[in-house]
C-alpha cells in the first residue's frame, strides 16, 4: 500500500482521489514562467525546498547538480528557505555551503525555524518538546520500540545514524542534535504500526513519512512553518519543491510547486493543484530536476529582476 499522496489526507494513508495521470515538467515553451514585478524592489520571489532527495542528491546528499538553478536565485537576489527534517545544526552548516544562511529555514519537518544569525542552531540534544516526546515514546509498551518497533534516531549511536543514512559520522552526530521531533525506522508489522499511530495520535504526537525515515513530532508542518515565513517576509511569489509525502502540503500552499522525481521512493499521485497546472513534475530526479524546474519557472524574470545579487 502506497504512502500518503495527497497533502489532504492522513499521513501513511492511500488517497482514493488521487488517481489522474500525473504531470511532467513540460518544455519550456509550454510552462507559463514567474514574472517579476516592475514595480518595486521587494522580494520578487522566494523559494522553499526540501533537501534529501530534493536540492541534495539521495545517495551522495551532493547539491552539486543543482548549481545552474542556485545560480539563477543568486541573479534574481530570489531566496531560499531550506525546509528539512534535519536539524538546526545540520542545516545551518548546509547553508553555509550553499551561501544562504542570511535566509530563515525550516528544521525538523516544520517543527522549528531557524533565523539568520539563530545562535540556537548548536543546541544540545533535549530542547522542551523533544524531551517531551520521548518521554511520550518512553511510556509506550515494550512490543511498540526497539527491535520490533519503533527505533529512533535517540535509540541510535552515532555510527548507526551514519550507516543508515550514508552521511559522515560528524553529520550523523549533528543529525542527533534534535529539539522538536524524532526520526525513525518501523521494524514491525502493518498491524503494529496502526496501533502504534494510533497510541501516538491519543498522545498529541504526529506521525510524517519522509523520504527514509518516519518523524514523530507534536504537529507542525512545514506548511505551517512556511505560512509564518511568508508573513514575516511578505514575497510577491513563492516556489516550494519536494519529492516526499511530507513536503505535499508546502508544494500545494506555494503559488508554484514542484514534485522532483525521485527513483528511490513509491511514485506521488497526482495532486488537486496539479489538475489547473499549480504544480508541476520534474523528469530530472533529485538536484538536476531542482534545477531544471527552477530555470524553467524564472525565465521570466531574468531579465527584469531589479537588485540582483550573487548568493541565493
Amino acid at each position: 500500500m502506497a504512502a500518503i499522496v495527497c497533502g489532504r489526507h492522513a499521513e501513511l494513508r492511500v488517497c482514493p482521489q488521487c488517481v489522474a495521470r500525473p504531470r511532467v515538467l513540460p518544455s519550456r515553451a509550454q510552462l507559463k514562467p514567474v514574472r517579476a514585478s516592475k514595480e518595486t524592489a521587494a522580494l520578487d520571489l522566494l523559494v522553499f525546498s526540501d533537501l534529501d532527495g530534493t536540492l541534495l542528491d539521495h545517495a551522495t546528499y551532493s547539491w552539486e547538480a543543482a548549481r545552474p538553478g542556485l545560480e539563477r536565485l543568486g541573479q534574481l537576489g530570489a531566496g531560499l528557505v531550506l525546509a528539512s527534517s534535519k536539524t538546526a545544526a545540520e542545516i545551518r552548516s548546509l547553508q553555509h555551503e550553499i551561501g544562504c544562511a542570511h535566509w530563515p529555514a525550516i528544521v525538523e519537518n516544520g517543527a522549528g525555524i531557524l533565523w539568520p544569525n539563530d545562535e540556537r542552531a548548536g543546541q544540545p540534544q533535549g530542547g522542551t518538546d523533544y524531551a517531551r516526546l520521548r518521554a511520550i515514546l518512553d511510556d509506550l509498551p515494550t512490543p511498540m520500540r526497539g527491535e520490533g518497533g519503533f527505533e529512533g534516531f535517540s535509540d541510535m549511536e552515532a555510527a548507526r545514524v551514519a550507516d543508515l543514512t550514508g552521511l559522515t559520522p560528524e553529520k550523523a552526530a549533528l543529525a542527533k542534535t534534535r529539539q522538536h521531533s524524532e526520526p525513525g525506522l518501523w521494524h514491525g508489522d502493518a498491524q503494529g504500526l496502526e496501533a502504534f499511530l494510533a497510541a501516538l495520535e491519543r498522545a498529541g504526537v504526529h506521525a510524517r513519512r519522509g523520504g527514509r525515515f518516519l518523524t514523530l513530532s507534536f504537529g507542525t508542518t512545514k506548511a505551517q512553518a512556511m505560512a509564518q515565513v511568508v508573513a514575516a517576509l511578505k514575497p510577491k511569489t513563492t516556489i516550494a519543491l519536494g519529492d516526499a509525502p511530507n513536503d505535499l502540503e508546502m508544494i500545494e500552499a506555494a503559488d508554484h510547486g514542484v514534485i522532483v522525481h525521485n527513483p528511490h521512493a513509491p511514485p506521488i499521485e497526482t495532486l488537486p493543484s496539479e489538475r489547473h497546472a499549480g504544480t508541476i513534475r520534474t523528469q530530472l530526479a533529485g538536484p538536476a530536476g531542482w534545477s531544471e524546474a527552477i530555470v524553467h519557472l524564472t525565465d521570466g524574470m531574468i531579465t527584469t529582476a531589479p537588485n540582483a545579487v550573487k548568493e541565493c
